[in-house]
């Protein structure tokens, strides 16, 4: 099996709830990008919002990567303030604890961090919601390129101007139906949320527009999502984000 037949077959996974092996012997990481591109055209949905992956070390060391990945969130993938999610149409859902930005102007080529939080409109508490086509999130860097970085959902906090704040000092708590799973700061992506957003824009073909949300990746270990679980994400001077899984029938746009 060619590693070219991988978006058709991940096309099936989607339609059919179930999950395949990577099979991306030989591919290359600028090859895995084109894929994704073919993967996101035959899904006949626009992109709405970035995503990076792969953004902390220790998660890097597991998955023997060296580098983050990116993907692209596609129209009515977003769950609004107040919304439930479905888990009828994900195969196996989890989420991260994340940092988004909304970009105040282009960002494209060689920028720095700094660079990213000059052009930053505001920040916000996210969920990142995760769902690999592959079984058990066993994949190569390359395969979960193609994946489009395991993109789902997404469900974004209250926007915060990011003047005077130091996200890689912000502290991030995630609780799971009202108990504690996990603290983090915000530089456990990429050791700096802004430098997880620089890398994609010096490494994507296409510039990040003004407007434009882009989540910076994982900050704590992925919570499994059920049909009734509760998982709210708190940054510390950013508020809080709160998420709610549901049977299939109700929730998102999608169902």
């Amino acid at each position: 099996m060619s590693a070219r037949d991988l978006p058709k077959r991940l096309m099936d996974a989607i339609a059919t709830r179930t999950a395949i092996d990577p099979d991306a012997d030989g591919l290359t990481v600028a090859a895995a990008y084109d894929l994704q591109d073919e993967v996101i055209t035959l899904q006949g949905r626009a992109p709405v919002a970035a995503k990076l992956g792969l953004t902390s070390r220790a998660k890097q060391q597991q998955m023997h990567v060296d580098e983050p990945a990116y993907g692209w969130l596609l129209e009515g993938s977003q769950v609004e303030a107040g919304e439930a999610l479905s888990c009828g149409s994900l195969i196996q859902p989890r989420v991260e604890p994340e940092i988004a930005f909304r970009t105040g102007r282009e960002l494209s080529g060689a920028v720095t961090a700094a660079e990213v939080l000059a052009a930053t409109e505001a920040v916000m508490p996210a969920i990142d919601v995760l769902d690999s086509r592959y079984a058990g999130y066993r994949f190569t860097l390359p395969a979960v390129i193609v994946d489009n970085a395991s993109a789902a959902r997404y469900c974004l906090g209250p926007a915060t101007p990011p003047e005077g704040l130091d996200l890689r000092l912000l502290g991030v708590l995630v609780t799971v139906d009202g108990r504690l799973h996990a603290t983090a700061a915000g530089a456990a992506s990429q050791d700096d949320p802004a430098a997880a957003v620089a890398w994609m824009a010096n490494t994507c073909h296409r510039p990040l527009q003004a407007g434009d949300v882009v989540i910076s990746g994982g900050l704590t270990s992925p919570v499994d999502l059920h049909p009734g679980t509760v998982v709210t994400t708190e940054v510390d001077r950013l508020g809080s984000v709160t998420l709610r899984a549901v049977t299939s029938g109700s929730g998102t746009k999608e169902d």
